[in-house]
């Protein structure tokens, strides 16, 4: 592996990809780490650059997507948290995670080996938020 370690004391959890690619479009620096099953991908169409500052975390599968001739840097000591994905520059010391898992719809059949997409699908009922329930002001 070819990325460019420019620190010391970086963690590397298991399953951990680091882009394959454009290895060397990617920069650590002392106290990054890095979680498992977490995703470096440098290059969408082309090399781009992604650099993790000093004391960056970024969180079990999380992802951190650069695309061609674009620099994405997670500041010093930003934390990407778990399931995060980030295709923009995170300043230093931001915690950026994604929105929690909702229910959005009632399933009246089973997603089993024997239903069909198209069964499965037809058995969908939307959940309606309160704010989807209200009528619009005048």
């Amino acid at each position: 592996m070819a990325w460019r370690e420019d620190g010391k004391n970086i963690f590397i959890g298991d399953d951990v990809y680091v882009d394959n690619e454009y290895p060397e479009c990617i920069e650590m620096h002392d106290g990054v780490s890095v979680s498992m099953r977490a995703l470096l991908i440098a290059h969408t169409r082309g090399p781009g650059k992604i650099i993790l500052a000093r004391d960056s975390f970024i969180g079990p599968n999380a992802v951190v997507c650069c695309y061609a001739g674009r620099v994405i840097r997670i500041g010093e000591g930003a934390v990407v948290a778990a399931g995060a994905v980030v295709t923009r520059s995170v300043p230093a010391r931001t915690l950026v995670a994604p929105p929690p898992s909702r229910a959005v719809a009632k399933l009246t059949r089973p997603l089993s080996v024997n239903t069909s997409i198209e069964d499965f699908l037809a058995g969908m009922m939307p959940i309606r938020r309160r704010s989807e329930n209200r009528s619009p002001e005048k």
